[in-house]
């Protein structure tokens, strides 16, 4: 039965993508964005311009972002063991803000987003280090405090009140920062899939790829690791080895996303419930690719509703995102009451 979804999601997934290149405040026929991609020599030379240097960028990020926050998520499901787990829950995207802060906000404009935007490969590497690092760095402190406790709840509070912190460090940080640097990062924490085109976008694929693969080659640590630390160490499994490659997977995926699109709530909580609920099992070699085609098939439907066809405004990604992971969690919570794998 499960052999039969992932086709449709396929299918679902290319439908999405080609609406999602096609709408916008200049409507562009969906045989005519085929047309743009497969044979651009017989293409319209704006539509070309506008699919090539604007939509397909976007789009492509949206199914990045789909991929990365999905598979966080996923992760950190399984590692504390809490369906409420998630890279904005636990604080690890406040992590991966306040290392973007770091950057954008500190030194005067030397470190402008403008300026790393000039600097290029080199100026995304330093983002996406920085970020990262940010991730990291929360993650491990959750992962240190959980390892003493013992309720999964209080885990999740814990990680609410670091994530509190840490926001709480950013403001201060923008009290005191020049007016045009609290601009640039005010935007950016709007969140955005459409500012990552040329060499960043290439450089958030080779990261989202890179954490992808780990998690997808530590899938049979995480699927031990699910049912407890002891059966993990009894299949032989050292179960530090297990959470260093979590936390560097996470650290990657949330990092990377978070340093270029901007603090991205829901989807990574939302979308390992709903692939558990439509694959209805716990196995992590068939969660992780699961959650690629779910969480994908999200964003570009979020990106959808973001613009508004039609309009010339598009709305911040991040609301889209709440407002069609909020009552996904909800939905899954109260009709399912008892969330699959946990």
């Amino acid at each position: 039965m499960n052999k039969l979804k992932i086709p449709v999601l396929l299918v679902l997934i290319v439908f999405a993508f080609l609406l999602d290149v096609a709408l916008g405040s200049v409507h562009i026929p969906v045989k005519e964005v085929v047309r743009t991609l497969f044979s651009p020599d017989t293409a319209d030379d704006t539509w070309l311009y506008i699919i090539g240097k604007i939509r397909l960028p976007k789009a492509i990020t949206a199914v990045i972002v789909g991929c990365g926050l999905s598979v966080s998520g996923l992760q950190m499901q399984t590692l504390f063991r809490n369906p409420l787990a998630g890279p904005s829950v636990l604080g690890i995207t406040a992590g991966a803000s306040l290392g973007v802060a770091l950057v954008m906000l500190s030194a005067g404009t030397i470190t402008s987003l403008y300026t790393i935007q000039e600097l290029g490969i080199s100026g995304s590497w330093l983002i996406i280090l920085a970020s990262s690092l940010g991730a990291a760095l929360i993650m491990v402190l959750i992962v240190t405090i959980s390892s003493s406790l013992r309720n999964n709840v209080i885990v999740l509070i814990v990680g609410v009140m670091i994530a509190n912190i840490t926001f709480s460090i950013i403001s201060i940080w923008q009290y005191f920062s020049s007016p045009e640097l609290i601009k640039d990062y005010l935007i950016w924490t709007f969140g955005s899939l459409g500012g990552v085109t040329g060499d960043q976008l290439l450089i958030l694929a080779i990261v989202v790829t890179i954490g992808i693969l780990i998690s997808f080659l530590s899938s049979k640590l995480m699927d031990a690791l699910l049912l407890g630390d002891n059966y993990a160490r009894s299949m032989g499994l050292t179960v530090k080895r297990a959470r260093i490659l979590m936390i560097g997977s996470t650290s990657l995926l949330a990092g990377g996303i978070t340093a270029f699109c901007g603090p991205i709530g829901f989807i990574g909580i939302a979308v390992p419930h709903l692939t558990r609920a439509l694959f209805n099992t716990s196995n992590h070699k068939v969660l992780i690719p699961a959650c690629c085609l779910v969480g994908t098939l999200l964003m570009l439907v979020c990106d959808l509703i973001a613009q508004l066809p039609g309009s010339q405004t598009v709305l911040p990604i991040n609301v889209i995102t709440a407002l069609v992971g909020a009552p996904v969690v909800i939905w899954i919570i109260v009709g399912r009451n008892k969330l699959n794998g946990f």
